[in-house]
């Protein structure tokens, strides 16, 4: 069992957009909080919800270097599944750091396209969670 990932996430994604005159604000593609479950034998489940959004997360996680977790989000929402992959990596804690909060950071990528149209798969963005003590 391997504790690191286990808990509740404050978990941010965000647009990739080299244009460095695009706002801050127009670049946050979800908010939310992520709970890990470690089921043992590398097995991760839990959840990732916001404000009207929620996805069931299966997966797996590794010890590496850094220790690697990627799961998968599925959800109904709004009447259509969405379906999310997730790749995220512990960040490495500073030997100097002080006062420093766990964090994941990772890609996602949309899996299955929205019924609607509007949200294509291969769709890639960012996140990154801050575990909440």
């Amino acid at each position: 069992m391997n504790d690191d990932f286990v808990g509740s996430w404050a978990y941010r994604s965000f647009l990739r957009d080299a244009d460095l005159s695009t706002s801050f604000e127009n670049l946050r593609f979800g908010t939310g909080t992520m709970v890990l479950v470690d089921e043992g034998e590398g097995v991760l489940t839990g959840s990732l919800g916001g404000s009207g959004w929620s996805l069931s997360l299966t997966g797996q996680w590794t010890a590496s270097d850094p220790h690697t977790m990627k799961v998968q989000g599925r959800g109904e929402i709004g009447g259509e599944l969405w379906v999310y992959d997730y790749l995220g990596y512990l960040a490495p804690a500073w030997p100097t750091g002080v006062d420093e909060t766990p964090s994941i950071l990772g890609s996602i990528i949309r899996t299955q396209a929205h019924s609607s149209g509007t949200a294509p798969a291969g769709f890639v963005a960012s996140w990154y969670a801050v575990k909440q003590q």
